[in-house]
């Protein structure tokens, strides 16, 4: 029972849950009070209303030109894997939580190093200077992985990982979750270690351009 008195259909909660409906008792309530219904009887059949309204998503075009609009700063992650060093550049990194320093990092299933990632329990996250927009081209184009590290001075970490030297910031992680989600894998890193630059600056993409920071 909710602490506005409403009482939860048992099946109800994990529906909404799983639909992105329902985060908060707060929000359930109101859910419940704007369709009228607030009987525990008549719970079941909003949950049904609800969950079986279809959505259309957006095409990938309009995805890619709104996503386009969201700048992030420019990556190029590494691991070690077989005695090989392995990169791709990314955008798709994330803080998930300061307790423990723990972040998050997208691969493409498809990518050329994937295997190396899938089978890691290292890696490292090289956020670029201004003036490097070369190396995340030279990782994120067609490069043989075996030539990427041909560009960029790059050093060892703690594991090992290839850490670039020059790097705005480098933060070494250890593995501690994956999860596969439409085309991409997830990578949850606990940080072990963070490299700062010197120079306070950071190379960002944003509008389909490089723009310095």
């Amino acid at each position: 029972m909710l602490s506005s008195g409403v009482l939860l259909h048992p099946r109800i909660v994990p529906i909404l849950r799983a639909r992105g409906l329902y985060h908060t008792d707060y929000e359930l309530r109101a859910l419940y009070n704007g369709l009228g219904f607030t009987r525990p009887e008549r719970v079941r059949e909003a949950d049904m209303n609800i969950v079986d309204h279809r959505f259309d998503i957006v095409d990938k075009a309009t995805f890619r030109d709104g996503m386009s609009r969201l700048g992030s700063a420019v990556n190029v992650v590494t691991t070690r894997s077989g005695g090989k060093r392995y990169g791709f550049t990314a955008s798709a990194v994330c803080s998930v939580s300061d307790t423990p320093a723990t972040l998050l990092v997208c691969i493409n299933r498809a990518s050329s190093c994937f295997h190396a990632f899938a089978n890691t329990r290292h890696f490292c996250v090289n956020t670029l200077m201004p003036g490097q927009e070369h190396i995340s081209n030279h990782f994120g184009g067609k490069t043989l992985v075996e030539d990427r590290f041909s560009l960029g001075e790059w050093r060892e970490g703690l594991t090992g990982t290839p850490v670039l030297s020059d790097a705005s910031v480098s933060f070494e992680c250890e593995l501690t979750n994956a999860v596969d989600e439409a085309t991409h894998r997830i990578l949850f890193g606990r940080v072990i270690d963070i490299r700062e630059n010197e120079e306070r600056a950071t190379l960002l993409y944003c509008m389909r351009r490089y723009i310095s920071a």
